[in-house]
């Protein structure tokens, strides 16, 4: 009996790997894929973006009462109706969305013009009053400041 090498080796594996034919296939369906994901957007909710801006005003608004107590001088937030801006005391503007609709409720010598207009937080927490109002379509809220206390509130106004 003759022994050779070539019967002891086990028979080649057929068909290992994959053709380029499939790798080409998996590839467009992950480029597919990542395009679907990189260009989706979440529903656009004018309800929510309104509410969001409120809550950025009243937060300003509370930010500067703060201020006003806690330096022991006046500070005012100053809104900027036709750049669609606000700011607190000398501190950077913060832009408001451009698509909303503003209006400024305050006394008369608070207001420098239509387009500008401030509402003033005194050391002792009091303040010059007012509202200011933003829309976006069917949707309005107000953002009103107590003279008397300072106070913040916000409200759906129908």
């Amino acid at each position: 009996m003759t022994w050779s090498r070539e019967a002891s080796r086990p028979p080649p594996a057929a068909g290992g790997g994959f053709t380029l034919l499939e790798l080409l296939v998996v590839i467009a369906i992950l480029g597919f894929a990542l395009v679907l994901i990189a260009g989706y957007k979440a529903p656009w909710s004018n309800v929510a973006a309104l509410r969001a801006t409120a809550a950025e005003l009243a937060s300003g608004l509370r930010l500067a009462r703060s201020e006003a107590i806690l330096d022991n001088r006046s500070v005012v937030l100053a809104l900027d109706l036709e750049r669609h801006s606000w700011r607190v005391g000398a501190g950077s503007p913060h832009p408001l969305p451009a698509r909303l609709s503003i209006e400024l409720l305050t006394i008369a010598g608070e207001r420098a013009d239509a387009r500008q207009g401030d509402i003033r937080f005194n050391p002792d927490g009091s303040s010059s009053g007012g509202r200011i109002s933003i829309a976006d379509g069917g949707g309005r809220i107000a953002i009103g400041v107590d003279w008397l206390t300072g106070r913040v509130h916000v409200a759906n106004a129908h």
